[in-house]
């Protein structure tokens, strides 16, 4: 078995990590529990690219349950919770490419690392593994059942992929599912990042000024959460009806030129490139925090700041960069930009986590047996996957739901009955 990790004896703390997580992930488990009988990826070779954490750890055992070969290695080069990576190295028998903290050579191996295990099946979060099988391992892409697509980012490549005509290999857009975003992004992301942020700088939310830029099902959450522990949240946004929601939701709502100026802690959360620019900068508070919680740390101009600082001081706090502009002002940088909810804290809550993983295990076993009939594209999340998924969550919560009588679902069959 081939691995790369940073460090095998943090198995023993990595393997309690990952089996308290799964306590919390029920749904996964009894998916496990019947591909143990099944097979359903018998003898199948698989590759993930995902955030190397516990709840990950709990559906690379179910792959491996599923009778396939698994392979996992970071999307992201801070996500990577080494002692998890070594549980799994050394306690299941599951390959992992993944260091935390490696630079962008070493992130770009361990995703050739594994393309190198000639998997049929992929799951990827961000499409970074997808896109190398685009660019550079284009002669491996035939090769490709499908790729099950985690993040909002990630789709959004593919999609664009699949708009220009580009598209190699059918996707399943896991991301778009309801048992995902309505839940992951905006429960998931709105907790996991208040976390990483308080962990990262000790603040106190109540009576800060938060600005969020964008609000999608991740901006919706950390806007939620981030108000009711006390902070007057303002949303920035460039789609008219999301920010006509948010302004109804009870938020105030302006560009980011001008919530620039008043803001004190700044998330971005859009999917999007240079949302925080230069000009922003320029005009923030002295010691503004800025965080980001999308995919990319590109969401955030970097570059941008750092032409417009005198200096910058690296670690004033873990997790924390300030650059010194030349009026003087600081502004504090989280976790070099990356995914403040992985970089500084530990991801998403295992129980949210629990539908999202379920569903890419689900699409596995769904793609298979679709296997030779799926088109080039990017295909939504069958309908009998999102009911199965949610009816094992509501009864992993102990609770029950009503059924359609006959003669309700014979009244939503037929148009007869009127006034």
């Amino acid at each position: 078995m081939k691995y790369d990790i940073a460090d095998l004896s943090l198995a023993g703390v990595g393997k309690k990590r990952i089996l308290w997580a799964d306590n919390d992930m029920p749904v996964l488990a009894a998916i496990r529990k019947r591909f143990a009988k099944s097979k359903p990826l018998k003898g199948m070779n698989v590759s993930a690219c995902l955030h190397v954490t516990a709840e990950t750890a709990n559906l690379m055992r179910t792959l491996k349950e599923s009778g396939a070969n698994a392979v996992l290695c970071a999307s992201n080069p801070l996500s990577t919770q080494d002692d998890v990576a070594a549980s799994l190295v050394k306690d299941f028998k599951i390959g992992v490419f993944a260091i935390c903290g490696e630079n962008r050579a070493t992130y770009y191996k361990h995703i050739h690392s594994a393309i190198d295990h000639k998997p049929v099946i992929t799951f990827d979060d961000g499409a970074d593994l997808v896109n190398e099988l685009h660019t550079r391992r284009q002669k491996e892409a035939h090769r490709i059942i499908a790729s099950m697509e985690e993040t909002t980012t990630g789709v959004i490549r593919l999609r664009a992929l699949a708009n220009a005509g580009k598209l190699k290999i059918p996707v399943i857009a896991v991301n778009d599912a309801a048992t995902k975003h309505l839940f992951d992004n905006r429960y998931g992301t709105g907790q996991s990042t208040v976390d990483g942020i308080i962990r990262a700088t000790d603040l106190l939310l109540a009576g800060k000024k938060v600005v969020v830029a964008g609000y999608g099902w991740c901006g919706r959450g950390f806007a939620m959460r981030a108000r009711g522990m006390g902070a007057i949240v303002v949303i920035t946004e460039v789609d008219a009806v999301k920010a006509l929601e948010a302004a109804m939701d009870g938020f105030e709502v302006m560009p980011m030129a001008q919530a620039a100026k008043v803001g004190e802690l700044f998330v971005t959360l859009t999917g999007n490139k240079n949302v925080i620019r230069a000009e922003h900068f320029r005009v923030m508070k002295d010691r503004a925090v800025v965080a980001n919680s999308g995919h990319f740390n590109v969401e955030l101009d970097i570059p941008g700041l750092k032409g417009i600082s005198k200096k910058v001081r690296r670690n004033v706090r873990n997790h924390v960069d300030e650059y010194i502009l030349k009026n003087n002002r600081r502004i504090h940088l989280l976790a070099q930009g990356r995914l403040i909810n992985l970089a500084a804290a530990e991801g998403h809550p295992a129980s949210v986590m629990d539908m999202s993983f379920a569903t890419q295990a689900l699409e596995s076993e769904y793609v298979i047996k679709k296997r030779g009939k799926l088109a080039v594209e990017v295909y939504d999340v069958p309908i009998e996957v999102e009911e199965q998924v949610s009816r094992l969550k509501l009864k992993s919560m102990s609770i029950a739901i009503d059924k359609l009588t006959s003669e309700q679902i014979e009244y939503l069959a037929s148009s007869g009955e009127g006034t």
